[in-house]
Parts: structure tokens; sequence; C-alpha cells
């Protein structure tokens, strides 16, 4: 999931409001800490002039541009070999590391699979029509690449312990790969990176997924204090992420593809049910991309719609996952590159896809002739224009015009995202503590408890200026880390061209022969 897509899922944040009025203080401190706040924010999201298109989703999309030419399309080229490195054909136990390839690529994906899959894409499509999906799915290929270069980086500097636990990210490859090349602001860099990565795991990591815990479980139960959420989300992720790596892994293993199995498993049927308008799905698709479908619609705001999505869904080039994918059990840095190539396949061209063909399919936008804007349908009249509050709501919808009970399974997914967030995000904040603060197990508990009270201040508070601080704070890693990455992708290249000709030789063989 990706967490902060604080655009897309204003859902959560508005019926929050709705659901209990806040106290006098909440707004007092609230409305502070965005006047304090708020140069830091319309800095990070400023739009080019004369566009709504952000700076900062340029900025990854043209990263992922460069390292996809780069790389001579490695996205493509190294496919199967990614997925007969997660099934494990060439895996050692013996190998240092915590986990295992797929346990790595479990737990990136819990942190970037969630509320941008269900509402990012709503928005997206209700702006920018269905041709959105078409530069989403661009986007997500072409994220690809992104997250190959980072996560070779993170297990080629990692550090690794006579325990057997490593620490690995952006801010071990920063500092050591610019020293390693000469280059200075490597360590400046690395330090950056950590302040915005906790300031993000404990924001839209942390509050926000409980925040959207709470109003699902409202959704379902009735008003009532998200106190009461709050403790109990975070007596459950403190006994997970208590246990290090290896529980969040051992979870995260199981939580993920659940998740995938009850989300995309009812957006098939749904398709399946209306096979005959799949076709016509794809042309609307083709047709929007390409083509000025409707005044918002046109092929500038389905773009602008499609990359900005992608890039908030799957965190190509945030550097987040590069912690994650660090610990895997490997000898080769570059095989972990090659698993983390699915990451992005599967959050934006499978599950954002998926979403996208329900809400086409059942036809619940439609096009206001006196304005060419895209409508919310009910009972085929329009009744609201789509924008960033109205995500859930049309994902809802969709599903819900095939199937009754799918509010319910919707809270029930939107709980799971949020939970998986959390526990992945505690992981990456850890990191950068550890990083700054130094290894150590009273050090580390004392990240994890900080961690879990602001699970229980999340599902109490009024948090829009805060998520809109953290939001700005992880696409500031985004800015460090890619940096960084143009660099060190040369050392990247020197890696692939070594591991390749070696397993091209037959020097580099499956372990189960």
């Amino acid at each position: 999931m990706t967490i902060f897509k604080h655009t897309a899922v204003a859902a959560g944040l508005a019926m929050a409001a709705q659901g209990a009025a806040a106290q006098s203080i909440d707004e007092q401190i609230n409305a502070g800490f965005a006047s304090a706040t708020g140069w830091f924010v319309n800095l990070i999201f400023m739009p080019f002039p004369g566009t709504s298109f952000p700076w900062i989703v340029a900025w990854l999309v043209v990263a992922a541009t460069v390292f996809t030419i780069y790389f001579g399309f490695i996205q493509f080229r190294a496919a199967g070999h990614a997925i007969a490195l997660v099934k494990g054909d060439y895996s050692d136990p013996d190998d240092a590391g915590e986990v295992s390839h797929f346990q790595a690529l479990a737990t990136a994906l819990s942190g970037t699979v969630g509320l941008g899959n269900i509402a990012g894409v709503a928005v997206a499509i209700g702006i920018g029509g269905p041709g959105a999906t078409f530069w989403m799915i661009l986007a997500g290929l072409m994220g690809m690449a992104s997250k190959f270069t980072e996560c070779t980086l993170g297990v080629k500097y990692r550090n690794e312990f006579p325990d057997g636990h490593v620490s690995g990210g952006p801010m071990y490859y920063l500092k050591k790969g610019f020293a390693e090349r000469g280059l200075p602001g490597g360590g400046f860099l690395a330090v950056m990176f950590s302040i915005f990565c906790i300031l993000g795991a404990l924001g839209g990591g942390n509050m926000f997924q409980s925040n959207q815990a709470h109003q699902a479980l409202t959704g379902v139960l009735g008003e009532y204090p998200g106190f009461w959420t709050g403790i109990v989300f975070a007596v459950i992720v403190f006994v997970v992420i208590v246990g290090g790596l290896k529980s969040i892994a051992s979870v995260t293993e199981k939580v993920v593809p659940f998740m995938a199995v009850i989300y995309v498993g009812t957006a098939l049927i749904i398709i399946l049910m209306n096979a005959d308008m799949i076709g016509w799905a794809f042309g609307q698709i083709f047709a929007g991309a390409f083509t000025g479908l409707g005044v918002a619609g046109g092929m500038v705001g389905a773009l602008i719609q499609g990359f900005k999505r992608a890039a908030f869904s799957n965190e190509a080039g945030v550097g987040s996952a590069a912690i994650a994918h660090s610990a895997v059990r490997t000898k080769e840095p570059i095989t972990e590159g090659f698993v983390s190539l699915l990451e992005p396949f599967i959050d934006t061209v499978v599950i954002c896809t998926m979403t996208a063909l329900v809400i086409i399919i059942t036809q619940q936008l439609m096009v206001d002739e006196a304005t060419g804007l895209y409508m919310l349908n009910e009972a085929g009249t329009a009744i609201a224009t789509v924008d960033g509050n109205s995500g859930v709501g049309l994902t809802a919808a969709a599903f819900g015009s095939a199937f009754s009970w799918f509010p319910t399974v919707l809270a029930i997914a939107v709980i799971l995202f949020a939970f998986s967030t959390m526990i992945s995000w505690s992981y990456y904040g850890l990191k950068a503590w550890t990083y700054l603060f130094g290894e150590g197990k009273g050090k580390e508990l004392t990240f994890k408890i900080i961690f879990c009270l602001f699970v229980v201040i999340g599902a109490s508070a009024n948090l829009g200026p805060v998520i809109d601080f953290s939001d700005a704070a992880i696409f500031a890693m985004a800015v460090v880390n890619i940096i960084g990455l143009y660099f060190l992708m040369p050392i990247v290249k020197r890696e692939l061209n070594s591991y390749m000709s070696r397993l091209q030789s037959g020097e580099i063989k499956k372990f189960t022969e």
C-alpha cells in the first residue's frame, strides 16, 4: 500500500471528521502544526507551473525511465529468472541474511499494497478517465527498474552482524557507495534519508494506518472511541515487531497472499461475470489514454493521474523497499534486485489494473455532457464530481454493484492493509533509527515502544496536517535516494554483468541440482 497517497485516501480523513467532532484543543494543535510545516508540504508536492503535475512525481517517473534504458529493459529480460529466485530454485539456506526471497518480497509488498490500490485507482479513473489506467500500468512497468536498482544496492552495502541479523537500505549504500567511488556527501545524504524515513514511518506508515483501520471498524460496528482501536492494534503490532524481521516476515508471508486472494479474487469474479465487456473496457482504456475523452479525462489528464497514482502506490524510487529486501539470504546482491522487479508489477500492473477494470466494467462513472467531467453514477444519474474524497466510495460502489456484501469485505481489506503496512514500516523506521543512534536491543526496543504509542495516537487524533507532513517526508526520501541511485547505478551494472555472465556459463546453478 502505500499508505501515504494522501489525496487518494482523503476519504478516511473526511469520514473521521464527520464521525466525531474534533475537540478544540485538537483543532488548535493541528492548525499550529499545519502552519509550522505547510511550507515543507507545499514544497514537496508543488506542481509544475500551469499544471497539476507534482514535480516529485516527475522526479520518480524520470528516474524510472533512466534506469529502464540504462539497464536495457531489465524488468522484461529478467522476469523469468526473478520468478525462479522467488520459488527458491537458487536459494542456499546457509547464505547470510534473515529471510527468504519470498519473505523479503512479501514484507516489501505489505508496505506498498494497500489503500492506494483501492482508493487511489478510483481517484485516477474518476478524474483522469479510464485512460489513466494505461499510464498507470506504464509507470508501474518502468518503476520495476527503479526497484531493481535500489534493492541491489541495499543488499550489496548492508551490514551483516555476528548474530545473523542485518541492516541495510539507502542510508547504508549512500554512505558506503559514495565512499567507494570517492564521492563526497554520502554521509550527509544518509542522515537526511534516515530522518525523513523515521518521520514517514511514524506518520504515514503508522498513524494514518491506525486511523483508517478505526474508520473501517466504525463503519461495521458503529461509532466508538478510537482510543480502543489504537490500544488493540498497538498490542498486536508490538507482539509482531518485538520479534524482529523474522517475526514480521512470518506474518507478512501469510497476510499478503491472503489479502491478494480476497481482493483480486473478488475482482476476477466480477470481471469474469462480465466477460463480454472485457474487450470494451480495454477499448475505453486505450481510447482514453490517447484521445480527449472528456475535458478532465483527456490525454494529459489521464497521463497525470495515471503516473501520479502509480508513483504513490508502488513507492519505486522512494528507497523504503530496499530496507526490507536487504535482509534476504543471499551472497549475490543482484538476485534481490531481480526479485524486487516483481513488486511494482504485482502492486500496480496486477492489483491496480484489477480495480480499474471492475470500476470501468460496472460503469459506476459517467461523463457529464455539459462539463465533460466524470461523475459518480447512481441509477444512471450523476450525483457528484469525483475527487480525492470519493475514491473508497467509488471502489465500494463498483464492487457492491455485483456483491451487496462487499463493503464488509472492503472493511476487512482496509484493516489487513493497514496492519501489514504498519508492521512493515515499523521495520523501515527501526533501521533508520538504528542507523542514527546505533544498534542494540535497548535502542531497538525504545523505537518499537514509541512506534506503538503512535498507533494509539493515530487512531484517536485528527490527522490531516500530520499526514500531509509525513507524506511529504516519505517523498523527500525519494529526492535523497534517487540522487544516490544516479551516482551508484554503474556499480549495479557491474554486478549485473558479472552475474549474468556466470549464470550463462553455468557457474551459477540451481541449488536444488
